[in-house]
Order: structure tokens, then sequence, then C-alpha cells
């Protein structure tokens, strides 16, 4: 159910991040607000246990 994911971002749109799965290529339309902080286009996050964390 909340499998380990990992994600780059596509695109940003004001308060908006478009995040593309690394695994599948399926995107996601998320709140910024959800993100952690610093997150920018490039950005690699990955997903486990309802967090975003940036992968450096």
């Amino acid at each position: 159910m909340f499998t380990p994911k990992d994600y780059l971002v596509k695109k940003i749109e004001g308060e908006y991040a478009t995040l593309a799965n690394v695994a599948t290529g399926e995107e996601l339309f998320i709140a910024m607000a959800l993100l952690p902080e610093g997150v920018d286009v490039g950005t690699k996050l990955h997903y486990e246990m309802l967090e975003y964390t940036i992968v450096e």
C-alpha cells in the first residue's frame, strides 16, 4: 500500500509540482506544500511512509 517510490520533479507551476515516477514514468500532480523545502525542477525525491525526502 505505501511502498517506497522515487520521483523526479518535472515542472513547477505556481503552488503545484508535476512529479514523474522514476520506475514507471507515471506523473503525479502535487501541492508544493507537501514537498520538502528546496525542491526545484530536476530534484530527485524519495517517497516513503507518507513523506517525501530529497535524494542527493
